[in-house]
């Protein structure tokens, strides 16, 4: 017996959707941590590998939720984009767009089951807040050494 929410299947096609996003976070993170170069490559390139490792646990997450209300995950990934723009600062713009339409994601995920799941709200709302504490941290790398103000108009959150 299936376990029924009220939009259960587009519960089930936004989670498919932020699975294939989060597994196209991992390869993105992962190229952007082969490209970057120059004085402080090696902390760099540590967080971008650590992104990966995040992001996928992340999309592990996902597929296990799917697969708790008996459906099946997707086998496709998220678009990739490749600018060949390999500066950081580039690189970290980009990373921040990923971020942002991550917390729209789960934002909308929230949404589909808010007061029908504790289980996938506490999901999302735990996501939402990861995905945040991301935009912050790369918003403070985008930021020259002793500017405190934000680089980086933050998304409404």
């Amino acid at each position: 017996m299936k376990n029924r929410l009220k939009h259960h299947n587009a519960v089930i096609a936004k989670l498919n959707e932020i699975l294939e996003s989060e597994l196209s976070g991992v390869v993105r993170y992962t190229h952007y941590s082969f490209m970057v170069f120059g004085y402080s490559r090696i902390p760099v390139v540590e967080w971008f590998r650590s992104a990966a490792n995040e992001t996928l646990t992340h999309a592990h997450e996902a597929g296990e939720i799917i697969t708790y209300f008996g459906e099946h995950p997707s086998l496709g990934i998220g678009g990739l984009l490749e600018t060949h723009k390999h500066d950081i600062r580039d690189i970290l713009m980009e990373s921040m767009d990923f971020e942002i339409r991550g917390v729209k994601l789960y934002k909308e995920l929230l949404d589909l089951v808010e007061g029908e799941s504790i289980y996938v709200e506490e999901y999302a709302r735990q996501k939402i807040a990861e995905e945040t504490e991301h935009i912050g941290e790369i918003d403070k790398m985008l930021r020259r050494p002793g500017d405190t103000e934000q680089a980086v108009e933050p998304p409404t959150i």
